[in-house]
């Protein structure tokens, strides 16, 4: 059965990120009424960020030549790696769940929000490969950051995204939706550009709708 895990990563309750994830979760769960769905809201409910019993986690996944995930619990020894592997816990059982991993997420001055990067740190583990499985992330920019901007050498957030997914989940199912010159709204210097906003957002949510219909490319 497939299963959708949901995040979302903006510190803003009302943004245009999670109003496009939820423009895919809904599509998704319309398109798929027996499938699982979890939802985390990083910014809400912030993750951790990784201490010294977590690089003590991987070393010893390293160490003993740990490959299965469902394995990493035997690289738990002291009490601070017990309670370490406790928050770890419950967040990897999600991801490995999740056949399709959604994420809304805007970007935060060239890269992605700190509670986001917070949780990639607590489920990536040395030579972990999740392989089968799709991403989808749904974003929103204040400016223009799309392929032949002048901004576009700046967007350190869907590179690192993609780079990372890729070169060390093994995922190559990966799609990036993005809202862009959100800032429109409220710069004056940015005033002239709301109509290019609004095409994007438009662009933006009609894309999220159909992804939602798409099936996992293994």
């Amino acid at each position: 059965m497939s299963h959708l895990l949901h995040l979302d990563a903006s510190a803003r309750r009302a943004s245009f990120s999670r109003e496009l994830s939820e423009a895919f979760a809904g599509a998704w769960r319309a398109a798929n009424p027996g499938g699982g769905y979890s939802y985390r809201d990083l910014a809400a409910d912030p993750v951790p960020h990784i201490g010294q019993a977590w690089t003590e986690i991987c070393d010893n996944v390293m160490a003993y030549g740990i490959t299965d995930i469902g394995r990493y619990r035997e690289a738990v020894r002291t009490p601070a790696q017990e309670e370490a592997w406790a928050i770890i816990e419950p967040l990897l059982a999600e991801l490995v769940a999740a056949d399709v991993v959604l994420i809304g997420t805007p970007m935060y001055n060239y890269s992605l929000p700190s509670a986001l990067k917070a949780w990639i740190d607590q489920v990536t583990f040395p030579r972990m490969k999740l392989t089968g499985r799709r991403f989808v992330v749904t974003g929103a920019r204040g400016g223009a950051y799309g392929p032949g901007t002048p901004k576009e050498p700046f967007d350190h957030e869907e590179r690192y995204l993609r780079d990372f997914f890729l070169g060390h989940f093994g995922v190559e199912d990966v799609t990036f939706v993005h809202a862009e010159l959100t800032n429109s709204l409220v710069d004056p210097l940015l005033a002239g550009a709301r109509g290019e906003h609004e095409e994007s957002l438009a662009a933006a949510r009609k894309l999220a709708v159909e992804l939602a219909a798409e099936p996992v490319r293994q």
